[in-house]
């Protein structure tokens, strides 16, 4: 005779396996995608590991070949990179400094090559506008200042803003536009930290122009007047 245990059990046992025939497939559908979805993300982790490995590896070959100032091996290596890892950061640092060594060996052309890949595929906005900064100092360097301008007008990572500027005051002074270079330098000098060294290269150009900031103005007014008052004293 079955017991009230019995019974309480059996109805449990029924009520799991309703539950199962209902729910079963799916419970277990739902299992599988989870353990799937952690399967392909410990996959996607040790791929990301390995591209880095791999573009690391080329990245030092690059950079070895670099400090020889070998600028074909260093455009080889750089073209592998940006064929099998473009979307690395090291690709885009390898884009940088093949454009270094091309510039100094002569190889504008490649140089060019180099930044305008980093400009235009480039993951960073940073990067983009580093690379348009060089690329609009080799256009200048190459006279081209009208397609300096398009590419300083393209550079808009936040932070940047006074180093674009000042490479925009360089490209409008090549052009005899001295009031605008004047606007540009003055607007880079203002977006600066005092405290930074480069201020003053700024404030130099600024000088040359006639412009010189006011704080520059009043150290020169300070020193005149404690000069005069030197050589009155000494009278």
């Amino acid at each position: 005779m079955a017991t009230q245990l019995d019974l309480q059990e059996q109805e449990q046992l029924d009520t799991l396996k309703s539950f199962w025939k209902q729910y079963g497939n799916l419970l277990t559908w739902t299992v599988i995608a989870a353990l799937a979805a952690f399967a392909g993300w410990n996959g996607w982790n040790y791929w990301q590991r390995d591209q880095g490995f791999k573009a690391g590896a080329l990245y030092d070959e690059l950079d070895r070949a670099a400090a020889a100032g070998d600028a074909d091996k260093t455009q080889r290596v750089l073209s592998d990179l940006q064929a099998r890892f473009p979307k690395t950061s090291f690709a885009e640092q390898g884009a940088l400094l093949a454009a270094r060594v091309q510039f100094d060996k002569g190889q504008l052309d490649a140089a060019r090559a180099s930044l305008t890949w980093l400009a235009e595929q480039g993951t960073q906005e940073e990067s983009r506008t580093i690379a348009r900064l060089r690329l609009a100092a080799l256009l200048l360097a190459e006279k081209k200042p009208d397609q300096a301008l398009a590419a300083l007008d393209a550079a808009k990572a936040a932070g940047f803003e006074f180093l674009v500027a000042d490479r925009r005051g360089d490209v409008l002074l090549a052009q005899g536009k001295a009031e605008e270079a004047r606007t540009a330098y003055q607007a880079a000098w203002s977006g600066m930290d005092a405290a930074l060294d480069y201020r003053r290269v700024v404030e130099a150009k600024l000088t040359a122009l006639g412009a010189a900031p006011a704080p520059a103005a009043a150290a020169s007014g300070a020193a005149s007047a404690a000069t005069a008052a030197a050589a009155g004293a000494s009278k």
